[in-house]
């Protein structure tokens, strides 16, 4: 069903379906089950449902490797820290995910590991920050910065340096980005976001190519229990059948937004790397003013979250974890599907009150 032939519209539409044999359900069915009749692939709910493996196998079709899904994206990075040798070095951006780098910091504050913050747009830093490392983390674009890594290069110098490089594919989705074909080891997602993009569910996933390091992991998402729950897997494979209509409407209108805004008196450092639905920037007043922006607007909704299908902004520094390179009146803003001139309409209407 993925072989080379098909287009990711295609498997993300096709892969993960039942077999088609007469009477069989289209959609892989919830399974609502704590216990399993013994031979099968499992046999208790907190090894496996069939729920999952519609979702891992669609995903692992669309990144090229072989995914697991778990209970948060949270959860997904915190089992591939997990893999990190005791006291060993973790390089990451300095600008990452605050949920991320709370991670990363208290694992560095208890001694666990060497954390390394780098500016991931400077590749030759990343390079040499991750010489004697064990793991390189990257986001490409970062949250909420839209910064852009070189991930092809750092994965090539990583590797001969015998480090593991796990990409934070959230954003760009591998419909823009297959880390692993760029030569990372790691792929993990909130697929919370743009992969189920309907803000009705919270789920995450680690993609690799390696089978050793696929058994790790897995073996670290049963026994910690951050298992996902079957039906948010199922509408999470419901949702990533339309990803790459949701992501072509939400992507031009992003692009659009972007453009216009570059014609605002009182917005500045416009962030947009000229692909994705998620854009940020900066609004004059400071602070106080940035907020009252992102809490008047009637099509746009006020909600951290993004990826759905509807627009939603924030000021990110209202959040107490957020890294301190962020600047303080940014806003991010993720654009939706809805009519772009719609959206246009109410960041016009929103930012006039500046």
């Amino acid at each position: 069903m993925h072989g080379p032939e098909l287009s990711s519209s295609t498997i993300a539409v096709g892969a993960g379906r039942p077999a088609r044999t007469p009477g069989a359900p289209l959609n892989a069915p919830i399974t609502l089950a704590s216990a399993l009749v013994p031979g099968g692939e499992s046999e208790y709910g907190r090894h496996g449902n069939p729920a999952w493996t519609a979702f891992e196998e669609v995903l692992g079709a669309l990144e090229g490797g072989r995914a697991l899904a778990f209970a948060s994206g949270q959860a997904a990075c915190a089992a591939v820290f997990d893999l990190v040798p005791a006291r060993a070095a973790v390089v990451a951006p300095a600008g990452a995910y605050s949920g991320t780098l709370v991670q990363l910091r208290e694992r560095a504050r208890r001694g666990l590991i060497d954390l390394r913050l780098v500016d991931v747009t400077d590749t030759q830093a990343v390079v040499d920050a991750a010489d004697d490392a064990a793991l390189v983390w990257l986001e490409s674009p970062t949250n909420p910065l839209l910064e852009v890594a070189d991930v092809e290069h750092i994965a090539a110098e990583a590797a001969r340096a015998g480090t593991a490089v796990a990409v934070d594919n959230t954003f760009a989705t591998p419909l823009r980005q297959k880390p692993l074909e760029l030569g990372a080891d790691f792929v993990v997602h909130s697929a919370s976001k743009l992969i189920s993009g309907h803000s009705d569910v919270i789920l995450g996933a680690v993609v690799t190519g390696n089978p050793r390091a696929h058994r790790a992991i897995e073996a670290r998402r049963a026994n910690l229990g951050a298992i996902p729950g079957a039906m948010e897997c199922w509408l999470a494979t419901r949702g990533i059948r339309t990803l790459h209509v949701r992501l072509d409407r939400a992507e031009a209108n992003a692009r659009e937004i972007a453009r216009r805004l570059q014609s605002s008196s009182v917005v500045s450092g416009i962030r947009y790397p000229g692909w994705g639905t998620i854009l940020s920037f900066e609004v004059q007043g400071g602070p106080e003013m940035a907020q009252k922006v992102t809490e008047q607007s009637d099509v746009i909704t006020h909600a951290t979250s993004l990826g759905g299908v509807e627009s939603t902004w924030e000021r990110r520094r209202r959040h107490a974890a957020e890294p301190d390179v962020v600047p303080e009146a940014l806003v991010r803003l993720s654009v939706g599907i809805e009519d772009v001139e719609d959206i246009w309409y109410d960041v016009e209407r929103s930012l006039a009150a500046i």
